[in-house]
């Protein structure tokens, strides 16, 4: 795996634990993170050994404390487009990664961050997090998808108040809100992100892949398009060797071994 210069990369029994590690700057993401991540994540996307990734972030008080604003500050109307869609395009990766994404969030999840932790598909939080959108107090408004992903995790309206108000959610009313899936004590964080990554690679992994691609386009299709695309993808796990044992061992009353073809 190639050395980066913000990130720790840790692969271990089909868990990749991707690291935002700039503790000094509480995890900005400047440019040279966001190309990073760019880089890994095409990398990670092809790589048949990872089952699962975990996003974290180094130190103990932020996960992603937002975009570095000593770099944004510097930037003129193009520059500042460019970096936004630099940011939308790792997001949008991560999103479609063809492996489930989990962020474990451990601290402050602002701007930038909080976009991170809503491009995964599973947040976890530690009970010390707090998530925010704080770009309009900064004459700003959130760019790496942020007025869009979170109006679809807690509708129109709680974005609105939270992007506008710029209140930082606390992580027991992030879960309250659907923004987090769980919420556990800082010290089981990791411990709770690969319990849930254990348990999705149980499963079968082709099924799994072809769900999380079901949810991910049908989200933004009409139902009729969201069903007919998820008969689809039902009609493929048909041909695959995981339907075929996942059903005999149901039917012989034993645990499947599925070998993600």
């Amino acid at each position: 795996m190639t050395e980066y210069k913000n990130l720790l990369v840790q692969m271990e029994q089909g868990i990749t634990v991707v690291t935002i590690n700039r503790p000094k700057s509480m995890n900005a993401l400047n440019s040279s993170t966001l190309e990073e991540m760019k880089q890994l994540f095409a990398i990670l996307a092809k790589d048949e050994a990872t089952k699962i990734v975990i996003i974290t972030g180094g130190g103990e008080s932020a996960f992603v404390a937002g975009a570095d604003i000593v770099e944004m500050q510097k930037l003129n109307p193009m520059e500042s487009r460019k970096f936004s869609i630099l940011g939308q395009t790792v997001f949008n990766t991560i999103e479609n990664l063809p492996q489930i994404v989990i962020a474990a969030v451990n601290g402050y999840a602002l701007g930038g961050g909080c976009e991170l932790a809503m491009a995964c598909d599973i947040r976890i939080a530690s009970t010390k997090a707090v998530f925010g959108q704080p770009e309009v107090s900064l004459g700003i408004i959130p760019g790496f998808g942020g007025t869009q992903r979170l109006a679809q995790l807690v509708g129109k309206g709680r974005a609105k108040e939270i992007i506008c108000t710029t209140n930082m959610i606390k992580a027991e009313d992030a879960y309250r809100i659907g923004l987090v899936n769980a919420m556990v004590e800082p010290t089981e964080l990791m411990d709770a992100a690969k319990v849930m990554a254990n348990k999705i690679m149980s499963k079968a992994p082709v099924a799994v892949q072809l769900a999380k691609d079901a949810i991910n386009r049908g989200f933004d299709m009409n139902l009729q398009a969201g069903l007919a695309y998820e008969a689809d993808n039902f009609g493929i796990c048909f041909g695959t060797d995981d339907q075929k044992e996942g059903m005999k061992a149901y039917l012989e009353k034993r645990k499947p071994v599925f070998a993600g073809k």
